[in-house]
């Protein structure tokens, strides 16, 4: 306690309840990630493919000629798969970086 008293006297602001922590720095950091835009495209394309796709699969005669002999379902469902795939790989190769703890208060 007598060396937080010194910082404040000698007029060095130093909380210690303030510090982070590992952990507080960690969770910042996962909650970040977690929320990041490209996971959440990236995760719903890749649903969106998957269920287009199958239909593209089973798809009727009559669908198929409906679209002029192209198995669009599939082709769309395959683009999506792809490109959902890319944004999660993205955010696997380029993770975001958690804001710094003061920089909201900075602006």
């Amino acid at each position: 306690m007598a060396d937080n008293a010194d910082r404040y006297q000698h007029g060095e602001a130093h909380d210690p309840l303030v510090d982070e922590t590992e952990d507080s720095r960690e969770a910042r950091s996962a909650a970040a990630r977690l929320f990041d835009i490209r996971r959440v495209i990236g995760g719903l394309f890749v649903a969106y493919g998957l269920i287009v796709g199958l239909m593209g699969l089973f798809d009727s005669s009559a669908e198929i000629d409906k679209a002029q002999g192209v198995r669009i379902n599939l082709w769309a469902g395959l683009v999506m798969l792809v490109f959902g795939l890319l944004m999660l790989l993205w955010q696997r190769l380029r993770p975001t970086e958690p804001p710094e703890p003061g920089a909201a208060d900075e602006r």
